[in-house]
């Protein structure tokens, strides 16, 4: 059995679906006068690569690409990402709310259909996320996102019998 689909049985592949969904949301506003507030400077194509780290010290490659829409005067995020390594792949679409620093989300993993709920705060350099499964899924993470310009870090710690960690950098399309 590959280890994404070990992971995904045991909580992996969403564990995936929820970092990528929240994997680009940078505070920092380009000069896009369509769109104000936290997710100003996403709207469009994201895409780069990272690594599953496993409990087990074995690891896996991963290549991610997203999309974007800013909806809400620009307090809104609706977004499709697309994930896959060796073994696997995942897509997920979720919708996150801003208000007063705060964000708060739902998502779904459409090829597992698991879903999830998010929330966490605008930082300095980023987004502090946690993330937690629904509907009898376990799936509990922490994210730290940091930006600069139209580069992102993402660091994911799960709580996980299988998964350590994932590491992502994006960049905008």
């Amino acid at each position: 059995m590959t280890l994404l689909r070990t992971m995904t049985r045991r909580i992996g592949l969403p564990a995936l679906a929820a970092l990528a969904l929240f994997a680009t949301s940078p505070p920092v506003v380009d000069a896009a006068p369509q769109a104000i507030g936290p997710f100003a400077s996403l709207e469009g194509w994201w895409g780069g690569a990272g690594r599953l780290r496993f409990t087990d010290g074995k690891t896996e490659d991963v290549k991610c690409r997203a999309t974007y829409f800013i909806e809400g005067e620009g307090q809104h995020l609706r977004q499709t990402i697309r994930c896959a390594s060796g073994s696997g792949k995942i897509e997920v679409k979720s919708v996150v709310r801003h208000a007063e620093g705060k964000l708060l989300g739902e998502w779904t993993e459409e090829m597992y259909n698991i879903t999830g709920t998010l929330d966490g705060a605008v930082t300095e350099r980023g987004y502090r996320v946690s993330v937690q499964g629904t509907q009898g899924s376990s799936l509990s993470a922490n994210m730290d996102i940091i930006v600069m310009d139209k580069r992102q870090m993402v660091e994911i710690q799960f709580f996980s019998e299988t998964l350590v960690g994932l590491t992502l950098l994006l960049n905008k399309g």
